[in-house]
């Protein structure tokens, strides 16, 4: 098994250019720094550093797992750094912003396991705007999000955000639309769509309706009514006053008389992002844990 002081006596060797010089730098006896390096050397089955009377290089084999365990060391490090910054925090409260599908899925399940490490959430439900705006003034300190594949959000430049999962958008159609017999979608077929009345959101600056409008550029399209709900869409689909897309996420107690169907093209799926302000140029531990608690939650969903 891998030992951290293995990767600790390479790297030192190669900043130094020596093992004698290596062992002054980390403090250590020049015999454990040969037992380090002779021991990863066993492990790897290969040598990875080359000795001569002017010093020590590292092989092309070594030179590989320097670049490998630096991102080894690094994780180690902050793994330590988090565990201890998160038992000297005490009880915590992260004001915490979702738009409404992620929260009705997710927000169960992240809560649980937010308490489980003592941090406790102080939620508020929003469309993206808004919660773009908290963001930005820093009434919350961090918010569950969504954009798409090229679009962004005028967050301020100091505002991190951490990619969490994508939720693809799938085409919802009456049963008796004549393209509901399609399997699937791409780009091409979805603007055959452009005759057909559609069901967009209410919100201005809903990321997911410029993907519409940017697909029909030049084409006509009717927009038949609006909503931020999607289990009103989908009744409003069901009852054949449009079309519409709807997440992955939101697409649950779906009416019988609705037809969903992929759409090939990746540019049509909404990302997921949780967006939060920084300490010392990087998310506080809270919100690390908050962004991996997400992830685990989205796993378990159907």
């Amino acid at each position: 098994m891998l030992d951290p002081r293995q990767l600790q006596a390479l790297t030192a060797v190669a900043a130094e250019g020596s093992v004698a010089r290596a062992a002054i730098r980390l403090g250590w006896s020049q015999p454990t720094v040969d037992y380090h390096l002779k021991a990863l050397d066993k492990l790897v089955g290969s040598p990875l550093v080359t000795r001569s009377s002017t010093g020590s290089q590292l092989t092309a084999a070594g030179t590989l797992m320097l670049e490998r365990g630096a991102d080894i060391l690094a994780l180690s490090d902050r793994a330590v750094a988090d565990v201890r910054e998160l038992s000297n925090m005490g009880k915590v409260k992260l004001r915490f912003g979702s738009f409404p599908t992620a929260a009705s899925r997710l927000l169960p399940g992240v809560a649980h396991r937010m308490r489980d490490v003592g941090i406790e959430l102080d939620v508020v439900l929003e469309e993206i705007s808004p919660l773009v705006a908290r963001i930005n003034q820093q009434t919350l300190d961090a918010a569950l999000v969504y954009t798409a594949s090229g679009y962004s959000l005028p967050f301020r430049r100091d505002v991190h955000t951490i990619h969490l999962l994508t939720d693809p958008l799938l085409v919802a159609l009456p049963q008796r639309h004549p393209a509901s017999a399609k399997q699937a979608f791409d780009r091409e077929t979805l603007l055959e769509l452009g005759a057909s009345p559609w069901v967009f959101g209410a919100t201005p600056g809903d990321t997911l309706d410029d993907v519409v409008r940017d697909a029909f550029a030049g084409r006509r399209f009717e927009i038949a009514v609006r909503t931020d709900d999607y289990a009103v869409a989908l009744g409003l689909v069901a009852a054949d006053m449009g079309i519409a897309l709807v997440p992955r996420l939101a697409a649950v107690n779906v009416p019988d008389e609705v037809t969903l169907r992929p759409i090939s093209d990746p540019r049509f799926a909404r990302e997921i992002l949780l967006a939060a302000g920084t300490v010392r140029n990087e998310p506080s531990t809270a919100v690390r844990q908050l962004a991996e608690a997400v992830r685990r939650t989205a796993e378990t969903l159907d």
